[in-house]
């Protein structure tokens, strides 16, 4: 059966052009600087994102916490907001791998307000206080939302006037800077490290990036190595992420589009609302209103060929990407029709 999968866009298959290069990629050894393609998408990350260098890794949670792991030191505290991917759904990892204290802070749609950034950076010179090391931003946000530039600049003015590094968990900052119609560097100007997630929306079977100074990176590939994540013959995996850097990045905009003709036509369903306000990438979010057995209604769709996660907090979540167009979404909508009018 081929699946309609909108669960994430983490289930995107590699494309056709993804499978050759890696059938055709220049491999040797990673750990000793050896593979020539892992090194070309490093330079390429790095100037793409408008970083020093970058590094390779293999997961966007493993970027994020090796992050961490290298802007700070044991003891230190992390500011970043309460509703962070950081903070949900990274199982912790900052107490296991850094041994910090994440402070997290409540946000207005996923915007950290920079006077409140302020007033939880610890004063110096008391003994009985944490070092407030690291300030962290996400962009694009888990919620689907976009966050203005200004707002991160503010965070980022403040961050600085306190001596403090900023670390942007840029998992879907692409599809960030596709909504906002700007380089891509003019979203990561304002952090000092970024990770972004090459096999989201972009399509790579594997890897994110870690990017940021020459230094910060050569610090982090040392680490990386102690987490287990040295690669050996890895330019299989670095001639996707090169496509993904690349072609893949210049259709972002067509999962948009995708997502709000599906938001569209979700709307068109009785009892069901979509939460417009989280409209700004390739997501979709929305409640039904009439009670409905969940479990009846994932079933049905699956039977259907479409994947589907549940609820999380009352809220539907289905992601366009690549794989899903038109055609697939008219289907998914014939099948919600038939599965809530049966409800």
């Amino acid at each position: 059966m081929q699946w309609i999968d909108l669960r994430s866009d983490t289930v995107t298959q590699p494309t056709p052009a993804m499978r050759t290069a890696m059938m055709n990629a220049a491999v040797g050894d990673d750990v000793y600087g050896d593979d020539s393609t892992v090194n070309e998408l490093e330079r390429l990350a790095a100037s793409t994102l408008g970083f020093e260098a970058a590094l390779f890794v293999p997961t966007g949670t493993f970027g994020n916490q090796l992050a961490l792991f290298t802007h700070c030191e044991r003891g230190d505290e992390v500011i970043l907001g309460e509703d962070t991917h950081i903070v949900w759904h990274e199982v912790g990892g900052a107490a296991v791998i850094s041994g910090v204290n994440l402070r997290p802070i409540p946000t207005q749609n996923g915007v950290l307000d920079a006077e409140q950034v302020r007033r939880r950076i610890r004063p110096e010179g008391d003994i009985h206080l944490p070092r407030t090391r690291l300030i962290c931003m996400e962009n694009a946000h888990s919620s689907g939302r976009v966050i203005p530039l200004a707002a991160m600049q503010e965070v980022w003015e403040t961050a600085k006037s306190a001596g403090l590094k900023v670390h942007l968990d840029g998992a879907r900052v692409f599809n960030a800077a596709t909504h906002l119609g700007v380089d891509v560097k003019q979203i990561t100007q304002y952090a000092d490290s970024v990770m972004c997630c090459l096999s989201k929306g972009l399509a790579a079977p594997i890897g994110s990036i870690l990017a940021g100074d020459a230094i910060f990176i050569a610090t982090a590939r040392k680490k990386r190595k102690l987490l287990g994540g040295g690669w050996r013959q890895a330019g299989v995996l670095a001639a996707p992420a090169i496509l993904a850097l690349t072609e893949m990045t210049e259709r972002l905009g067509d999962d948009h589009n995708n997502a709000q003709y599906l938001a569209e036509q979700l709307a068109s369903l009785p009892d069901v609302h979509v939460c417009t306000d989280q409209l700004q990438i390739n997501m979709v979010f929305f409640e039904i209103s009439k009670s409905i057995d969940e479990t009846k209604l994932l079933t049905y769709l699956s039977e259907c060929g479409i994947k589907s996660n549940g609820t999380e907090d009352g809220q539907w979540r289905f992601v366009c990407h690549w794989q899903i167009d038109k055609e697939e979404i008219d289907k998914v909508i014939a099948a919600m029709k038939v599965a809530l009018a049966a409800a």
